[in-house]
């Protein structure tokens, strides 16, 4: 079969699978299931893949709702990852239903392919996206040392074939005060609260003086136990978010002076923790513009990228640094319709929205033939990762 065969096959099992795959992705959407906790997701998308051919190994890298689809055999591996997890409260208001079958749609279709070519096809389950960064775990733990590829589509409100993002990590803070009667005795207090306030005031301060890209933001999980008790204890989650690597690691030092400034003021003891780093994404160009060409074959229309859309951040940027990768942002709702919002969460289980990444998965697997038919391709797209690294 040559390229062209081998495209049209993918295009025809796509749509022959179209009802089955929008019934998986209205499924996970109707039973929205938050950052490993995906078990329902995690459970129907390896059933998928091994009712269609896939070799599935459940709970990899130790994490329950991870899993690993394989088929074929033989360099090169070229992955297709799937996220499923939701937002608290939201839901797939950010499109991981569509993700998710995305992934295993591109897999599927890809079958054909590699039997013709050679290679091989994983779909790599990677749970805890939102909230925990599950890719970089799974990256610490092996996931990805065997893949030559990453693909992913992402729901969006616009197309670009590469996603710029920033690099961020996760705070975690506590003070530790003195609990006393705020109005008996105030003076034997030490305010937790109030030191927990000082540290906004700082870091909204600091917001002046940091590049344009760059982001703070956080909220109070514990604020106290009742108004006439001085607060012993008060905690905060924030993201901090930079343009890069480097200048994270200088904002980081910027963003806990705030809190140690706030904890010498008041009295109160800090405690924090630093969670999970996510890097700024790596796009692969000679990738990018492969799936730009065959989505655009599609009647897809896409541009290549935008500098002016860097303001998320994901864990796929981990993955980017590891093997040549892409995250094309595929539309599915107007621009103005923002990701994790509830006006998304309701185009994630559109049929406008399943027919859009749909149309991913088809282009994503007609990258995979590109890169298994020719050598040369493959070559190319090694050779622009190392000299970006």
């Amino acid at each position: 079969m040559d390229i062209g065969e081998s495209k049209a096959s993918v295009v025809e099992d796509i749509d022959a699978r179209y009802q089955q795959l929008g019934d998986l992705s209205r499924k996970i959407h109707a039973n929205p299931e938050v950052a490993f906790q995906e078990f329902k997701a995690a459970g129907w998308l390896a059933e998928y893949l091994e009712e269609s051919g896939f070799s599935v190994e459940r709970g990899i890298c130790e994490l329950p709702t991870a899993f690993r689809g394989s088929y074929g055999a033989g360099k090169p591996v070229i992955a297709f990852l799937a996220e499923y997890d939701a937002l608290p409260k939201l839901g797939h208001a950010c499109g991981h239903n569509l993700i998710a079958t995305c992934a295993v749609g591109a897999g599927v279709a890809s079958k054909r392919a590699v039997d013709s070519f050679g290679g091989s096809i994983v779909v790599i389950g990677t749970p805890g996206e939102e909230l925990y960064g599950g890719k970089v775990t799974m990256a610490e733990r092996g996931a990805f040392d065997d893949v030559d590829i990453a693909m992913i589509a992402h729901p969006a409100g616009e197309n670009i074939a590469t996603m710029r993002t920033l690099a961020c990590q996760t705070l975690d803070v506590e003070f530790l005060g003195k609990a006393a009667h705020a109005a008996a005795k105030p003076e034997s207090g030490i305010n937790a609260l109030e030191a927990l306030i000082q540290s906004f005031n700082a870091i909204n301060s600091l917001r002046q003086h940091i590049s344009d890209r760059a982001r703070i933001h956080g909220i109070i999980t514990d604020g106290g136990e009742a108004p006439n008790i001085v607060p012993a204890h008060t905690a905060a989650s924030f993201i901090v978010r930079a343009e890069d690597d480097s200048y994270l690691d200088e904002l980081k030092e910027k963003v806990i002076n705030c809190f140690t400034g706030a904890a010498k003021a008041s009295g109160a003891k800090l405690e924090y923790r630093w969670g999970e780093r996510y890097s700024a994404m790596l796009n692969n160009l000679t990738l990018a513009r492969l799936f730009r060409q065959n989505i655009k074959s599609l009647g897809q229309d896409m541009c290549l990228g935008d500098a002016s859309l860097r303001s998320f951040s994901t864990d796929v940027g981990n993955v980017s640094q590891l093997v040549p990768t892409i995250q094309p942002l595929v539309a599915i709702a107007p621009a103005d319709v923002l990701i994790h919002s509830p006006g998304f969460a309701r185009a994630a289980a559109s049929e406008d929205g399943l027919r859009c990444l749909l149309g991913a998965a088809k282009a994503m697997a007609m990258t995979l033939i590109d890169v298994l038919a020719d050598p040369e391709i493959f070559a190319g797209v090694q050779e622009e990762f190392r000299k970006g690294k």
